[in-house]
């Protein structure tokens, strides 16, 4: 080979593979994310799933592409976690509850009137106690990447509004699949019906329950006001939403890209948290000029002191130690 042949294939070997770093760089990284919930500028999932593209995006410029389904594409939380296990979804906004198939601990948050405030709960699941629940979803598979949150849950229905405990007696309430919901509404004298999300706005709207529990944006962005008549403000539970991701697609990120997606998520959640508390006082006046009469439960502690065995219960499933912990803040 002439020394001009040998420049000439070395030029095009140079050629060749910068060409294939350069396809490499700009060959982004797809993270299909899935929630259960309409995609809305009101919706605390919605908003939880777009911040967390727009912190990756922001950190590691057209290094991630966030693929979007909304509104149950992907199945139910249910079938979502399933999916993260199995390495066929990447990403999930999932509501706490659901968490608490894969492990009870996370029943926790599930305890009716344990937070008196938003600043309590993120006390508890930024600290200590919300790490070590999130480290329990290592061995299902899953990285805990923090909580979100939906804000409060109140209840909405059509019998009648909810004033005191004895208003929930015999009334009929879409809960979500959790034994711990179905005790503390029969604790409170409801009748409990677990249903899937995907089959309550239906189940609402032909009255075959009365209503459900539910937090402020989930009902305006659902369209609720459009079938229940009563919204009553019993801020019951701390709605928590676990952002999470498959550890099969964790591990398959460099370190970098980890620490990127673990700053993303945190950057994420605080936006999200400011985001929802500003939106609420909004929120609740587009729902009232839609027709829903609100009212303000005003003896919160009738209704702390029916649920109290609720928490004993409890005690076992969710760890006495964590339980015992989370009492201290949220008692103090």
């Amino acid at each position: 080979m002439t020394p001009t042949a040998k420049r000439s294939l070395f030029s095009g070997l140079i050629m060749a593979g910068t060409l294939a770093i350069t396809s490499q760089a700009l060959a982004a990284t797809t993270i299909r994310l899935g929630w259960t919930t309409a995609d809305s500028d009101v919706d605390p999932y919605a908003i939880t799933a777009h911040y967390f593209a727009e912190e990756l995006d922001k950190a590691a410029p057209d290094e991630f592409e966030v693929k979007f389904f909304p509104n149950h594409q992907l199945g139910d939380d249910t079938e979502m976690l399933q999916g993260m296990q199995l390495g066929i979804l990447d990403a999930g906004v999932i509501t706490g509850t659901q968490i608490s198939t894969l492990d009870t601990a996370f029943q926790l948050n599930d305890l009716p009137f344990l937070y008196a405030n938003s600043q309590q709960a993120h006390e508890v699941l930024d600290g200590e106690i919300g790490q070590a629940l999130m480290d329990r979803l290592d061995a299902q598979g899953i990285v805990g990447l923090g909580f979100a949150e939906a804000g409060f849950r109140n209840t909405i229905n059509n019998v009648r509004a909810i004033q005191t405990p004895d208003d929930f007696d015999g009334i009929k309430l879409r809960v979500q699949p959790s034994d711990l919901y179905i005790a503390s509404f029969r604790a409170l004298g409801a009748n409990p019906t677990p249903l899937a999300w995907s089959e309550a706005f239906t189940a609402v709207q032909q009255g075959t329950v009365d209503g459900l529990e539910i937090p402020l944006p989930v009902i305006y962005a659902n369209k609720y006001p459009e079938v229940t008549k009563y919204l009553s403000l019993t801020q019951h539970t701390y709605n928590a939403l676990g952002l999470l991701i498959s550890k099969q697609t964790f591990k398959s990120l460099s370190a970098d890209q980890q620490a990127t997606v673990r700053q993303a998520a945190q950057k994420a959640i605080a936006r999200q948290r400011e985001t929802v508390a500003s939106n609420n006082d909004k929120i609740l006046d587009q729902i009232e000029s839609q027709g829903m009469q609100v009212n303000r439960v005003e003896n919160v502690a009738a209704f702390r002191d029916k649920v109290k065995p609720v928490y004993e219960e409890y005690r076992d499933k969710i760890g006495s130690d964590l339980l015992d912990r989370a009492l201290q803040i949220t008692t103090q």
